[in-house]
C-alpha cells in the first residue's frame, strides 16, 4: 500500500460529512469503506473488525487479537489511531461498543456489513438507531484526489500493456479458457497485484456482456469481447474492453462496430463539469440509436472506478447527478446481436477542471489478429 494515498485527512472529511447527515458515529467493517479510510485491508471473516468513528470523540480501530498485528503493519499502523484488539473470550460487539461514547442516539453502519454484526451491534447498543451511511461515503470517494487520480493512471496504464500483448494468446485454435489464463498471468505479470476479472467471449458468446470463460474453440472470423481488469498493490483497480476479431470480420459487425467507435468516441469528448450522467449516456445512447442498434445496447453507459471497479458514479439514464472534477469512470457503450456476436469499448476517464482526461491509451479500432 501507498501510505501517501491514506492519510487522516479522510477520517476527517468523514466525521465532518456524517454530523452534517446528523450521525453520531459511523462503524465500517471490512471492504472498500474500511481501505479507503484506514488503508487496512482487512479479510472479512466472522471475527469483527470494524472502525469506530465518533463525531466527538477519537477513532478506534477494532480487530480481532490475532489480527492487530496486520493492523499495524497497515497504512492504518501509521495514521497514529489507536487499534484495540479483542480476546476470543470477550463478546466482541460489546468490546466495541464500550469504545464509543455514551448516550449516542443514531449510528450509521456501512453498506455492506454482514446481517449478523449490524444485529450484534444492535444487541449490544439497545436503543441506538441504525442507519446506512453509504451515500455519506461514496459523495467522498467518488471525488479523486489528484493522487488517486494518479494510482488509477497507473492501473489504467497496466492494464493497456495487457491488452498490447492480445496477439501472443488470443488464435483460432483455442478455447476462451486457455486464453482467459493467459490473460490472467499477464495481468499479475504487469504490475497488479492480483487479477480481478478476465472475459474472453468469443462469437455469440459476445452477445452476453457478462460471459463467463467456457470451453468454446475461437474460430477464424470471430469476433472477440475482452474485457479485464485488476488490483495495483495499492488497491486501485483497472478496467477496459477492447475488441478483436481472427481473421476478417463479419460484414455486419464492422457495419456496427463503426457505429460503436463514433458513440465512445463522442461520450469521451463530452466529459466535462455540469453535464449530468444521464446527459453523457444520452450522448453515445442517441448515436446508436440512430443507426438503429438502440435496441441492442442494454446496460449504462458506465460506471465509478477506484478502490472498488464498480462505485459510484453512475453514468445511466436517470441520473441528473452533475459530474464533478475528480470523478473517476468508465464510458463503455455496447451493441449485442443475440445468438451472433456483440462489442463493447470501453475507457476509464476522469473529468478534470476543463473537461475530461481518458486513462486508457491502447487504439479503440477493431483490432485485427492473423
Amino acid at each position: 500500500m501507498t501510505d501517501a494515498l491514506f492519510s487522516t485527512a479522510r477520517l476527517e472529511r468523514a466525521r465532518e460529512a456524517a454530523a452534517v447527515a446528523e450521525l453520531d458515529a459511523l462503524i465500517v467493517t471490512p471492504g472498500a469503506d474500511l481501505l479507503y479510510l484506514t488503508g487496512y485491508e482487512a479479510y472479512p471473516l466472522e471475527r469483527l473488525t470494524c472502525l469506530l468513528l465518533p463525531v466527538d470523540g477519537d477513532p478506534v480501530l477494532i480487530a480481532p487479537e490475532l489480527e492487530v498485528p496486520a493492523a499495524y503493519a497497515s497504512p492504518a499502523g501509521r495514521l497514529g489511531i489507536e487499534i484495540a484488539g479483542w480476546e476470543e473470550t470477550q463478546n466482541s460487539y460489546e468490546f466495541a461498543a464500550a469504545r464509543l461514547p455514551r448516550n449516542l442516539g443514531v449510528i450509521g453502519v456501512d453498506n455492506h456489513m454482514w446481517a449478523e454484526k449490524i444485529f450484534g451491534f444492535r444487541e449490544a447498543m439497545p436503543g441506538v438507531r441504525q442507519e446506512l451511511v453509504g451515500t455519506v461515503l461514496s459523495d467522498l470517494r467518488m471525488l479523486k484526489t489528484p493522487a488517486e487520480v494518479e494510482a488509477l493512471r497507473q492501473a489504467a496504464d497496466a492494464i493497456d500493456r495487457v491488452h498490447a500483448r492480445m496477439g501472443e494468446w488470443l488464435r483460432a485454435g483455442r478455447t476462451e479458457r486457455e486464453v482467459g489464463k493467459d490473460i490472467a498471468d499477464a495481468i499479475v505479470a504487469e504490475g497488479h497485484a492480483r487479477m480481478d476479472f478476465v472475459i474472453v467471449a468469443s462469437g455469440p458468446n459476445g452477445a452476453s456482456p457478462h460471459a463467463e470463460v467456457s470451453d468454446r474453440l475461437i474460430e477464424r472470423g470471430d469476433p472477440v469481447v475482452v474485457d479485464i481488469g485488476g488490483v495495483m498493490p495499492d488497491g486501485y483497480c483497472s478496467d477496459s474492453t477492447r475488441n478483436y476479431v481472427v481473421g476478417e470480420p463479419p460484414p455486419e459487425y464492422a457495419e456496427y462496430y463503426a457505429v460503436l467507435l463514433a458513440a465512445q468516441c463522442a461520450q469521451t469528448a463530452a466529459v466535462r463539469p455540469g453535464i449530468t450522467a444521464e446527459e453523457l449516456d444520452a450522448v453515445g445512447r442517441d448515436l446508436i440509436a440512430e443507426a438503429g442498434y438502440d435496441k441492442y445496447f442494454i446496460h449504462r453507459t458506465g460506471h465509478g472506478i477506484g478502490l472498488e471497479t464498480h462505485e459510484e458514479p453512475y453514468i445511466v439514464n436517470g441520473s441528473d447527478r452533475p459530474l464533478e472534477a475528480g470523478m473517476v469512470f468508465s464510458v463503455e457503450p455496447g451493441i449485442y446481436l443475440p445468438d451472433q456476436h456483440g462489442a463493447r469499448i470501453e475507457d476509464i476517464c476522469v473529468c478534470t477542471e476543463t473537461g475530461g482526461d481518458r486513462l486508457n491509451r491502447t487504439s479503440r479500432e477493431l483490432q485485427v489478429l492473423r
